[in-house]
This record gives C-alpha cells, sequence and structure tokens, in this order.
C-alpha cells in the first residue's frame, strides 16, 4: 500500500514595520490592544498556526519586527491573514513590508533527498 503523502505545512514570514499610532501607545496600551483585539481575533478563525515574534529595530530601520507563522496547511494561513487584516494590527498598528511564504525543505521533499542545506552544529 502506498503512502499517504501529506501537505507540508506553510512557514509566513511577516516583515513589518511599527506605525506612529503604535509606537505613541504606552508599552501597557500596547500589550492591552494587542491581547484585545488581535489575539481574540486569530483565535476565532484559525486552527493550526503557531508564531513567534522577532525585534529587528535595532538592525534594520526598514522592517521592526519578523513575526514567523506556522500553518498546518495553505488553508490555515489564508484564514490567518483575513483574520489579522480586519484588526488593526493590519495596516494601523504595523505596515506589513513584505510576505515570504515557504515550506520547509521543500526541494527534499520534492526530490526525495535528505535536507542537506538544514545545517546543525
Amino acid at each position: 500500500m502506498p503512502a499517504t503523502r501529506t501537505a507540508p505545512p506553510v512557514t509566513a514570514f511577516m516583515l513589518v514595520k511599527t506605525t506612529p499610532e503604535w509606537l505613541a501607545m504606552t508599552v501597557e496600551e500596547r500589550v492591552a490592544a494587542f491581547t484585545g483585539q488581535v489575539v481574540p481575533a486569530v483565535r476565532a478563525k484559525t486552527t493550526g498556526v503557531r508564531s513567534r515574534f522577532y525585534d529587528t529595530e535595532f538592525y534594520s530601520a526598514r522592517v521592526t519586527d519578523v513575526w514567523v507563522w506556522e500553518a498546518d496547511d495553505h488553508d490555515a494561513y489564508q484564514l490567518l491573514v483575513d483574520a489579522l487584516r480586519e484588526t488593526p494590527f493590519w495596516d494601523r498598528y504595523f505596515e506589513v513590508v513584505e510576505l515570504l511564504v515557504g515550506t520547509e525543505n521543500g526541494y527534499a521533499r520534492t526530490y526525495g533527498v535528505d535536507a542537506v542545506t538544514t545545517i546543525s552544529t
């Protein structure tokens, strides 16, 4: 019996830049806005997504933060973006500068080879 092929998870690197509106808030206001407006929308409208957030403003003037999203599939990722676009996160608190979306080691899966570009020392 042939193995069932499953879709690889989707990884999205969301490069964002803070807006003056976001920076004008206190830290407490930012936390309240994020936990009160963004997180509930993502939780209500998505399943199968995970995220990590990286500060980059001390290394880049164009991109202040990188939000890495992992989604179980393309549908989960699309629902995530739709959910974020319905919140002040999108274009009010942050400018979405770039979306880089891919699958980890896709070439290895396509050609049936080891993922030689994944290196750990």
